[in-house]
């Protein structure tokens, strides 16, 4: 599978987001963020497949299309597997794995993302334990003033 073409572009896009990794699991690829999947590429019924999840409605509709079926495993949670040889529309494929990634990722890294779902820079951060300790106590203040109303 190392060779393989379709893997080898599919991976590219998957890593490009922020915080991926590949795992092997199931001994096949995963691509995962904060530890939870949002990708995967193996065979399915003899068929070679990439496979993510989308919102339940997205994932009810795509599956009318010939090249999508519910996953086998995780398909009533939105999981839908596609025919890797049936690609056909690389910027679809970006959508959808970008869709996955969106579901699955924490929203300070998923923020990290572009509207056009190209990596944005990440703003530098000004946060300290100081500053934490110091908004943890005007928090407390208001609350104390809230409550003795």
């Amino acid at each position: 599978m190392s060779d393989d073409p379709i893997l080898a572009r599919y991976r590219a896009l998957c890593l490009s987001l922020p915080e991926a990794v590949e795992t092997i699991t199931w001994g096949e690829p995963h691509y995962r963020v904060a530890k939870r999947i949002f990708g995967g590429y193996g065979e399915e019924d003899g068929r070679t497949v990439i496979g993510f999840k989308l919102t339940p409605e997205h994932a009810a509709a795509i599956v009318a299309d010939p090249r999508f079926r519910p996953a086998k495993y995780g398909g009533r949670h939105g999981w839908v597997s596609m025919d890797a040889a049936a690609i056909d529309d690389w910027e679809q494929l970006r959508e959808l794995v970008l869709e996955s990634y969106l579901l699955i990722a924490p929203k300070r890294v998923a923020a990290r993302l572009g509207e056009a779902g190209t990596i944005a820079r990440e703003a530098p951060r000004k946060s300290t334990a100081r500053t934490t300790r110091t908004q943890a106590k005007g928090k407390r203040t208001a609350n104390a003033r809230r409550t003795a109303r």
